[in-house]
């Protein structure tokens, strides 16, 4: 990059290092290397290519969105404003990680769990753990041409996260089905497995639904040692109504 700016006075670091960021920043998607090469050959001043890249590289990845792989080969994380701490370190919010980036080399050089300062108020933490185990016994009655099914289905979820709910549960499951050829008799049965599979566990989604509104008060007792309802439909009143007689002193 020439020192003379055509007819007029030499051109300044500080304005070669404006001009030098300008290019970076608008390479194409992908390219910035290659015209990070050109651009310190033309300068041939190492000091101040180094001042234009430490701009322009972090600038470039953000805009573009660039992925990167994380060094523990999780998965790659997105170089963006929304998971930025600061100039060279970025949330992971899948992995609840932050992830310490070179941008000029665009590598991850470390990673650490974050803080929980720097979790966004809306992160969820996955510690539910469950499992789902369901056997099925395929019975075959030559004499009758028919194929009888029956399945254990088993059920057992934990989830924490401000509370603890767990679930333990299982269910049997009959069924049959005509005999056939040996490939359409495999679809018809597994076909019936699916049918019975998702309709258990719909009805398991719906209970969850339902817990808050259904589950939960059911756990007390019908009639407490006031041998009055607990009003679950107005709750608001009941609390109103007690801090008022408080307040009125009343009762005593």
């Amino acid at each position: 990059m020439s020192d003379e700016g055509g007819a007029g006075e030499p051109l300044s670091d500080r304005q070669k290092r404006e001009i030098a960021t300008w290019f970076l920043s608008n390479a194409p998607a992908g390219e910035i290397h290659y015209i990070a090469k050109d651009v310190r050959a033309l300068l041939g001043n190492d000091a101040v290519y180094e001042a234009a890249a430490a701009e322009a590289f972090p600038e470039y990845n953000k805009a573009r969105l660039v992925s990167i792989e994380l060094p523990d080969r999780s998965g790659d994380i997105i170089i963006s404003t929304y998971g930025e701490i600061d100039k060279n370190n970025y949330l992971d919010p899948r992995t609840a990680q932050v992830a310490t980036i070179d941008h000029m080399k665009q590598t991850c050089t470390k990673l650490r769990p974050a803080e929980d300062e720097e979790l966004p108020s809306a992160y969820i933490e996955e510690f539910s753990n469950g499992s789902w185990c369901s056997v099925w016994t395929i019975e075959f009655n030559y004499e009758l041409q028919f194929v009888d099914i029956k399945g254990k289905i088993q059920v057992d979820a934990h989830y924490f996260e401000e509370g603890n709910v767990q679930l333990d549960t299982n269910i049997d499951r009959k069924d049959s089905t005509r005999m056939q050829s040996p490939d359409d008799c495999a679809v018809s049965i597994s076909g019936i497995i699916r049918h019975h599979e998702s309709e258990y566990l719909s009805s398991l989604e719906e209970s969850y639904l339902n817990l808050s509104d259904a589950t939960f008060k059911d756990l007390r007792r019908k009639l407490p040692v006031t041998r009055t309802l607990f009003p679950w439909h107005n709750t608001l009143v009941f609390g109103l109504t007690r801090d008022l007689a408080k307040e009125l002193a009343l009762g005593k």
